[in-house]
């Protein structure tokens, strides 16, 4: 057994030791606005709920360590005093990777990721209508871990509203820990699906995907290609040549690109999807 001493070590040996060790951990998918009314979306999985009574749930934005800066998150937090904590299933994650993709401020994860935003009732910033359960929060306080890179700042918030997707429950009204899905964050690119096992996630924080918007139209509105497809398919820095003269809408070239995908294999999928 190695012994370490967090002082001897850099902060981001330190991190990955931690986040390799304290696993899995559940994804708050946070999604807030600014006081101009811009909305961000982005998960962190330094969260767990705290309370029931009052019902108090609490996640940490850390400062980046690469460069000390803070996340648009917690900027917004700061500024409104509001947040909407949704909970992330497996059907979702490879958008809810997607958004964490470290775009400008003003930039809308929630269109970039191809997810859909449905009006909370009582705070400002907007759920996610495929998350199977969305926590509208009130944040009671903000408390600075530090001020170095990799600090935490603990966001203690209190559910003022809750919504529950019926299909995740069961015959007695409970959550169905099979139906609701979940996942969560292990160290580097792994999580935990709650039923199941592990999977890998790239991660896109070397590169900025372009984003389920930016995809070719054919290829959002297929009836084949779920949303972690989607995911996939734009998670990359630019599309294909071929994709401005001809993307194939057939079915069946949209099932085979979505037999590579199952397999990782995201530009064998993107050559299918561009031949004629």
């Amino acid at each position: 057994m190695i012994s370490i001493n967090p002082q001897d070590i850099s902060t981001g040996s330190l991190h990955g030791y931690l986040l390799g060790a304290v696993a899995p951990r559940p994804i708050c998918f946070a999604s807030t606005v600014d006081q101009d009314g811009n909305v961000n979306l982005s998960p962190y999985s330094f969260f767990n709920v705290f309370s029931a009574n009052p019902p108090v749930l609490i996640f940490s934005p850390a400062r980046r360590v690469r460069d000390n800066s803070t996340k648009h998150t917690l900027e917004n937090v700061l500024e409104t005093n509001e947040v909407v904590i949704n909970i992330v299933s497996y059907a979702m994650v490879q958008q809810m990777s997607l958004s964490s993709t470290e775009y400008p401020k003003g930039v809308n994860e929630f269109v970039k990721a191809g997810f859909s935003e449905i009006p909370s009732e009582v705070v400002k910033a907007p759920r996610v209508a495929e998350a199977p359960v969305q926590m509208e929060c009130k944040v009671l306080n903000v408390v600075a871990l530090g001020t170095d890179g990799g600090a935490g700042n603990l966001v203690i918030c209190e559910v003022v509203k809750l919504h529950i997707h019926e299909d995740i429950l069961d015959d007695d009204g409970k959550i169905d820990p099979r139906k609701i899905d979940t996942v969560a964050r292990l160290g580097g690119n792994w999580y935990s699906r709650a039923k199941e096992g592990l999977f890998e996630v790239p991660k896109p924080l070397s590169t900025m995907g372009i984003g389920v918007d930016a995809l070719p139209q054919v290829i959002r509105s297929s009836k084949i290609l779920t949303g972690n497809d989607l995911g996939m398919l734009a998670n990359i820095e630019s599309l294909p040549e071929a994709a401005e003269r001809f993307v194939n809408a057939s079915e069946e070239a949209h099932r085979k690109a979505q037999t590579f995908l199952c397999n990782g294999a995201i530009s064998e999928a993107w050559e299918v999807l561009v031949s004629q």
